[in-house]
């Protein structure tokens, strides 16, 4: 049987809306910001504790272009302690368009008319990652609009499908996914696909704002959305995604809503969120709404690095939608992912005769176009160590367990060497002869930061990449 929101189980009534719009009002309109509370607050976060939602507005209200620096340096540092400098890769693959929603700042909505709908057939999806793995991928997330043919057995399938492509050394070892809340039943058939992280994205957290932009469809219902990762726990599911798209409403009382959102997993769960995303709007085909509450460029580089002292355990993915500068500098504040060589128009990586954008079969324009290559590049550049890991995921390293590693910041001592030798994978299997050289030197420099206990393991199983294994990790 399938569950609906009106016939949920007797735990399900614990699951009730936990975002109260006063509550966030009153603490950012009653916080004040001196130089001694913002140096407070971040002393904490940089001793690895997650800030409460008093302390995070301390930091939203800040103002002082002096303070503001410090706050951006203290997630800097912070990243350093709990991450080092190494920086997940990713990309997306959009799998379908259709949608039942009509949502006024999506080029997927039911409304716009002149949207191109297709759904990506199994071999068209053999076909898309077998063009990602040519370039190096080894994680994706899968995206897909709320639609009756995307049912959980749909997205389960899919994920399977992506799972079984093997081109050479080419393969995908982490299947996350971007789709519609499900009950929990349904959570639970994606789950036994093995997918990763599940990411439901609330937009907005204010009720009210939430009502202007979401007009049709199940989407249009707050409530259901905003529990959709109380029943994927319920189902398994513990390695879950929040994330707020900029630009719908204010920014200061979005940044609170997710960590409100992040203090209500911890309390039920006892496992906060595995990511967080900070989407801003950006151009779609059909796009319907005022800038009112746009994010400027100064107040995005301050949201993201706010959010890495606010929860320091979590990870920050910050996605193609932003242009190449703001990316290169955002990332310093804590970013732990990003996507790199993105299209996210249905079927363009493997459609080489369609490389131009085009709107009415995409979402929403993406700003950074740059290959997987360049982007590692630049990341070598920059003195960060490019890493495709799902060590944790494969080794049962989510939910409580990655808790266990990622509060303390033990993570550092896995992520690191793991990151090498998925690097190494990646410069021996898919690397020009110039990024080769940059990218071994890198791995070189960093052995010097690596655990003395196990850095001698490392570099045995570095050789042995070169000698053609794959797929090793700690």
């Amino acid at each position: 049987m399938k569950f609906t929101p009106e016939k949920l189980s007797i735990r399900d009534e614990r699951m009730k809306p936990f975002i109260d719009p006063d509550e966030i009002w009153n603490i950012i309109n009653n916080t004040t910001s001196d130089r001694e509370k913002v140096r407070s607050v971040i002393a904490k976060s940089l001793d690895k504790q997650r800030l409460t939602l008093e302390e995070t507005a301390v930091l939203v209200n800040a103002s002082d272009p002096e303070l503001i620096e410090e706050i951006k340096e203290g997630a800097r540092e912070l990243k350093k302690r709990v991450y080092g400098n190494r920086i997940v890769l990713f990309a997306p693959l959009y799998v379908g368009n259709y949608c039942s929603n009509n949502c006024s700042y999506c080029g997927f909505r039911s409304g716009n008319t002149e949207a191109q709908r297709m759904t990506l057939s199994d071999e068209e999806i053999v076909r898309e990652v077998a063009a990602l793995e040519d370039n190096g991928q080894k994680r994706l997330i899968l995206v897909y609009g709320e639609h009756r043919d995307y049912s959980p057995e749909f997205i389960a399938h899919t994920a399977r499908t992506v799972y079984s492509v093997k081109k050479g050394n080419g393969e995908i070892r982490r299947v996350n996914i971007n789709a519609a809340p499900l009950d929990i039943e349904g959570f639970r058939t994606v789950g036994k696909s093995g997918i990763g992280t599940y990411q439901i994205f609330q937009e907005t957290y204010h009720p009210e704002a939430y009502k202007w932009y979401h007009l049709s469809g199940k989407k249009a219902d707050y409530e259901w959305r905003l529990t959709g990762l109380d029943r994927a726990q319920e189902a398994g599911i513990d390695d879950v995604g929040i994330g707020v798209l900029f630009g719908l409403y204010d920014w200061r009382f979005e940044v609170l809503g997710l960590v409100r959102h992040t203090n209500h997993l911890e309390a039920c769960y006892n496992v906060g969120p595995h990511t967080i995303s900070f989407p801003r709007i950006k151009d779609a085909a059909a796009l319907d709404l005022d800038d009112r509450y746009q994010v400027s460029d100064d107040d995005f580089k301050k949201l993201v690095a706010i959010l890495r002292l606010a929860v320091p355990y979590t990870g920050l993915i910050l996605t193609a939608r932003e242009d190449h500068d703001v990316r290169r500098e955002v990332i310093q504040y804590g970013v732990s992912q990003i996507d790199g060589g993105t299209k996210i128009e249905l079927g363009s990586y493997s459609d080489i005769k369609n490389n131009d954008q085009n709107l009415n079969r995409e979402q929403f324009r993406i700003s950074d176009e740059r290959s997987l290559a360049e982007v590692i590049d630049e990341l070598l550049d920059d003195d960060f160590l490019p890493s495709f890991c799902t060590a944790c995921y494969r080794l049962g390293r989510t939910g409580e367990h990655f808790m266990e590693f990622s509060v303390p910041g033990f993570i550092k001592r896995y992520c690191s060497p793991n990151a090498a030798l998925t690097l190494a994978e990646y410069i021996e299997d898919y690397a020009g002869p110039e990024l080769a050289e940059k990218g071994w030197k890198a791995i070189e420099r960093n052995l010097a930061t690596i655990d003395e206990k196990i850095v001698g393991d490392l570099k045995d199983r570095l050789q042995r990449i070169r000698n053609g294994e794959r797929d090793l990790y700690f």
